[in-house]
């Protein structure tokens, strides 16, 4: 093959496989849409297939797998080096903390309600908003950052679309009615990338590096609170081997 040939070989591929392209696109914007249509993809296949408790585990056990990995590597670890190990770990304790009780609190005022009906889109708006804000954050390091974090949003979000969307069907709250309620969570949580890019584009690298570790003591509490129970209700090889496999996709994607 002739250089001339080569040479415009190599930019068809850069055009479309390279990152070069995602400025054009807005990479808060794009990624916010990659977030939030996981939702609406959950919410569609929910509405014509109820998974088996034990697939429910094995695709909880995955997005676990790469949430523990995306928090680490592209919210604390980040923080870390910027802030040290003092300052760093009291934000990650703070955001853990600030988490779980304003979960207590929804919790309580749903009446223990928060795994039926509109109670669900709330506890994944709550869940999702200061995650994806914080991903709009992430992006303003350039380069491949965020790359691991949304595909751990996208491998937490359909899940929980998928079995919200069954639980609201169950107790007869109706396709369309459903379908919508999703919809609009899907669009708050895209659109939390965004804002987060654009609220704290001005700030220092120590104030950024204090909500990247606020964060992911928030990414934590709610792995802890939320996606470990269901996951590992039903322990198998299944489980353990889907937990390895998400870890793994969002450290080789970091």
């Amino acid at each position: 093959m002739h250089g001339a040939q080569l040479t415009v070989l190599g930019s068809l591929v850069g055009a479309v496989a390279g990152p070069s392209w995602l400025p054009a696109v807005s990479k808060p914007v794009l990624y916010g849409f990659a977030s939030g249509i996981s939702v609406v993809l959950g919410a569609l296949v929910g509405t014509f297939w109820g998974p088996s408790d034990r697939v429910m585990g094995i695709l909880l056990a995955f997005a676990a797998g790469a949430l523990v990995t995306a928090a680490s590597y592209e919210l604390i670890e980040p923080a870390f080096a910027v802030g040290g190990q003092l300052v760093t770990s009291a934000w990650v304790l703070l955001g853990a903390g600030l988490f779980a009780g304003v979960d207590y609190a929804f919790t309580h005022w749903t009446s223990g309600g928060g795994e039926s009906g509109w109670s669900l889109l709330a506890s994944v708006t709550l869940d999702g908003v200061p995650e994806n804000a914080a991903l709009g954050i992430v992006l303003l390091g350039g380069s491949s950052a965020g790359l691991a974090l949304v595909a751990a949003f996208f491998a937490s979000n359909f899940p929980q679309a998928l079995g919200g969307t069954r639980a609201m069907l169950d107790d007869d709250y109706g396709t369309w009615k459903t379908l919508a309620g999703w919809f609009a969570v899907s669009v708050i949580v895209g659109a939390s990338v965004w804002a987060g890019n654009a609220l704290f584009a001005g700030f220092g690298d120590a104030t950024l590096a204090a909500l990247r570790a606020f964060a992911g003591g928030a990414v934590l509490a709610s792995l802890a609170d939320e996606v470990f129970p269901d996951a590992y209700a039903d322990v198998s090889s299944a489980t353990a081997i889907a937990t390895a496999v998400g870890f793994v996709m969002t450290y080789v994607l970091k």
